[in-house]
């Protein structure tokens, strides 16, 4: 197999490239249930909406943290060690959803989910640069996009595990005994993947964008004065806030504005999912005609429009709305990946590592927009419109490379 731009990745790197892209669909349902588990929380262990805005809190707040330390053990230690160490910290949240459930602590749930997502963090920081370099520079978009689109599979079949597991559960029972069985079940899964994970020889790889001896434009600048990487970091901020916000009370508007049970209201959340899988492969279709941050901007201003529809509660019109915020978002997170690390040579695995440090952006906005939900969670969907608005700027402007 040669290396051409029609090649997705090599012979030699391809059940390594299997691998890393099993880890994109792992993340994406841990992140999908963590807004089931808002629900269900509220139900049984009677927080407030605001106060189930905490899980995200909990696991978006541990990118701040291990975002670079797992940037610098990806570093020292390679790509392979990297990927362990993440699977290993997000099986030991898993597995402390046990001793969480026996005490019927939030407080302990939020500290599973917190080492849960110091794993996923860690996960994310090495998995997008390593895909990155399993292959040629030139298709390096292609198999970011390839590897996302498993990630949005995952946020279909998050909802799908947690609506049978919680809340369906929930109905029939207030004990926390589901939510046991399920995330032992998905902690033995993933140290299932890490000692097959184990096995694999990993070719070796450059830590960088690409390989060496393939030319490209490096800007020698240090980091700091990479206008456009400074604003991926913001824009990657700004993103997973949007979404966080827009996932977490995907199922109390359901609830609350349509009428839905729980259950039926977490159904829907698959098509919700499955609305971001399918704006990815259009998203990476169209990007061979539309340049990729006028699709971006384009895509944020239909996000703008969808979040105004759905504030004003009109029944199943904003509903709709809801399902396309999805749709538009799903091209963002690559995008903004990949637009922050054009040209930055021997920079690009420490900015891989800022830009999934953006993701903390997640942790807080649940929280802000749980505060006006417990009034309105319609319109509590005014608020992601700050954020498309930062993207939009981002991607008509300053996504460009300053030399």
């Amino acid at each position: 197999m040669t290396n051409t731009k029609a090649t997705l990745t090599e012979k030699k790197y391809l059940l390594t490239f299997i691998f890393v892209t099993s880890l994109f669909m792992l993340w994406g349902i841990a992140h999908a249930m963590s807004d089931v588990l808002n629900k269900h929380f509220q139900n049984v262990l009677h927080v407030t909406k605001a106060q189930s805005g905490l899980i995200q809190l909990s696991v978006f707040g541990a990118y701040a943290v291990m975002s670079i330390p797992a940037g610098l053990f990806m570093k020292k230690f390679g790509y392979k060690a990297g990927v362990l160490f993440g699977l290993g910290l997000f099986a030991t949240g898993t597995f402390l959803f046990v001793p969480a459930a026996n005490a019927e602590s939030f407080g302990m749930f939020r500290l599973a989910l917190f080492i849960l997502g110091c794993g996923m963090a860690t996960l994310e920081t090495v998995a997008h640069p390593f895909a990155a370099a399993l292959g040629a520079q030139e298709t390096s978009d292609q198999r970011l996009n390839f590897s996302q689109s498993f990630n949005a599979v995952g946020t279909m079949i998050g909802p799908a595990i947690g609506s049978y597991f919680l809340l369906r559960a929930s109905n029939q029972e207030s004990d926390l005994s589901s939510v046991k069985t399920l995330y032992v079940s998905i902690g033995l899964a993933i140290s299932i993947i890490a000692i097959l994970f184990s096995f694999i020889k990993v070719p070796v790889l450059q830590i960088g964008h690409g390989h060496e001896g393939e030319e490209t434009t490096v800007q020698e600048k240090p980091l700091w004065q990479q206008r456009h990487f400074i604003w991926a970091v913001i824009a990657q901020f700004f993103n997973v806030a949007a979404q966080a916000g827009t996932w977490s009370f995907f199922i109390n508007y359901g609830h609350d504005v349509m009428g839905f049970s729980d259950e039926q209201a977490a159904n829907y959340m698959i098509i919700f999912m499955a609305m971001m899988a399918l704006g990815r492969f259009v998203g990476t279709f169209l990007m061979k005609y539309i340049a990729p941050n006028k699709l971006l901007g384009t895509f944020a201003f239909g996000s703008i429009v969808s979040c105004l529809v759905v504030a004003q509660a009109w029944g199943w019109t904003s509903y709709i709305a809801l399902m396309m915020i999805n749709f538009f978002f799903s091209i963002m997170f690559p995008t903004i990946f990949s637009l922050g690390l054009k040209n930055l040579g021997k920079h690009t695995q420490q900015a891989a590592s800022f830009i999934s440090m953006g993701v903390v952006g997640g942790a807080f906005f649940p929280l802000i927009m749980g505060i006006l939900a417990n009034y309105s969670v319609a319109q509590a969907y005014y608020l992601p419109i700050l954020c498309y608005a930062v993207i939009a700027s981002f991607a008509f402007k300053f996504y460009q490379v300053k030399k």
